[in-house]
Formats: structure tokens, sequence, C-alpha cells
């Protein structure tokens, strides 16, 4: 047995020391710079992205809570347009991503970016924590953040090495059906799994720096945290923080972090 797990992580080690060791994104001024192991291909992931997100869409269009017009849609497509013309600083080719926003009416406190830029957004954390503009543009841009730092191919790359999904699999589906269902099984993966704590300090960052050069207050960033914070302390604490935990060190992270943006928020201001 013992042999066994020693030969496993040879080959995994060996894995990402030829193939998959590769940072995709520029450091930005917040400086994240650690190198991932992404040994599955960006475009399989992006097409399997897409997949689950017409599913979802046509669920939620089905049950009558995919939301496309009103003020409400209206608001989020905005604030999301103005992050989205920041991301090319830390991956250029996310100016090509087709980039597209769901908002669906549901209580439920959560929010995602899958890659390619497939963003969803639930009204229940806006109308729950009752968000400022500057607020939404912190969780949606968290979220952006992690889909430019490619945290869902990272964990599917691992699943990958560790046998929890078959790389044939990945590479060579042939019927819709198949599609859809090796879809969900990814996107569980991608948006379902806890993040890593270095994942999480990473959207943080770069999230807190896409708001700020897009004109957001970064001092929302410490708000928004705090309301989740706040909201957590119930009997079932919100969808979005079991997969993104909010904490003291978190928030003083955050604060840390101001000086390091504030010159970008004002810079945007004055444009």
């Amino acid at each position: 047995m013992k042999l066994t797990l020693i030969k496993h992580a040879l080959i995994v080690s060996a894995i990402a020391t030829l193939a998959g060791c590769a940072s995709t994104t520029s450091p930005g001024a917040v400086d994240v710079d650690r190198r991932q192991l992404l040994i599955v291909p960006a475009a399989q992931l992006e097409q399997m992205a897409q997949v689950s997100f017409n599913e979802q869409n046509e669920k939620a269009r089905a049950a009558g809570k995919l939301v496309t017009q009103g003020a409400e849609y209206e608001r989020v497509r905005r604030i999301a347009a103005r992050l989205q013309q920041q991301a090319p600083v830390f991956r250029p080719d996310a100016a090509n991503w087709k980039w597209e926003v769901a908002l669906i009416n549901s209580p439920q406190l959560n929010a995602s970016c899958a890659p390619g830029g497939k963003i969803t957004v639930y009204t229940g954390i806006i109308q729950s924590l009752n968000l400022t503009d500057d607020e939404i543009a912190m969780v949606v841009g968290h979220e952006i953040a992690h889909a430019l730092r490619e945290h869902g191919r990272e964990k599917v790359s691992q699943a990958m090495a560790q046998n929890l999904i078959g790389s044939v699999v990945l590479g060579a589906l042939q019927s819709t059906e198949a599609q859809a269902k090796m879809a969900g099984q990814v996107a569980d993966v991608m948006l379902t799994l806890p993040n890593s704590r270095k994942n999480e300090i990473e959207a943080d960052k770069i999230g807190l720096e896409l708001a700020a050069r897009a004109g957001f207050n970064p001092a929302a960033a410490v708000s928004v945290w705090q309301k989740m914070g706040a909201a957590s302390s119930g009997a079932r604490p919100p969808e979005f923080l079991s997969t993104h935990p909010a904490n003291d060190s978190r928030i003083a992270e955050l604060t840390r972090m101001q000086a390091t943006v504030a010159p970008l928020y004002q810079a945007a201001r004055k444009q």
C-alpha cells in the first residue's frame, strides 16, 4: 500500500513538472504569481462550462426564475461590464472571452464565474445583504478573479492527477447527454468543491484590484465580508460561505491591501 502511494505521488509530481506548472495571469499591483498545476486544456474546460451554464439557465428559465430584463438585471450587467473591461490587465486573452451574465431570482446568497467568463448571480445575495453597487462589484470581481486565475481548471487538474476524473472522458464525449453529464461533474469540481486558502486569497486580491481599476470603492471589500460574516451567524450559513469563508483574518488582509489599490481607484475616478 505504501509503495503504491509513493508511486502515485511520483506520477503526480512528474505530470506537474513536465506539463502542468504554469501561471497564466500577470501578477498585477497585488502581486499574485503562484505557479499552478494546469494539465487539463483550457478550451475543454470552457466548453464544459458553457454546457453547464446553458443547462443552468434553461432550468431557471423553465422555473420562471431567470431574470433577463429590468432594473436589477441591468444593474448587475452594468457592474459586470466595468469589471470585464479590466480583466485584460491580468490576462490579455480575457478580452476575447464570450462573457455572459445570468441573474437568477432565488433567495440563495451565492454567485460564481465559470471558465470563459460565465457569471451567475443570485438575487438573494443582493437583496438579503442590501448590497451597494461597490459591494456587488467586490462579489462579482472576486468570482471573476477565480476564472482569470483558472482556479477551476486547477482543481480539475488536481482531480485528474488523483484519478478522480478520467482524461478519456474529458477528451472524447460524443453524445449531448454524455457532454451534459460530464459538464455537470466537472462543474461540481470547479464551483462546488471549496477553494483552497491560497485560491481564496488570490481571488480576494485580484478581485479587489479589478474593482478598484473599474472605479469601485475598494473599502466595499471590507464591508461586504462584514455583511457575509453577520449572515453566517444563523443556524444555516449562506451557501456562498460554504466555499468562501468569511473570517477576521480575511477582513484584516483586505484592509491591509487598501493602500495598494487606492491609487488605482483614484486614477479610475479621474477618468
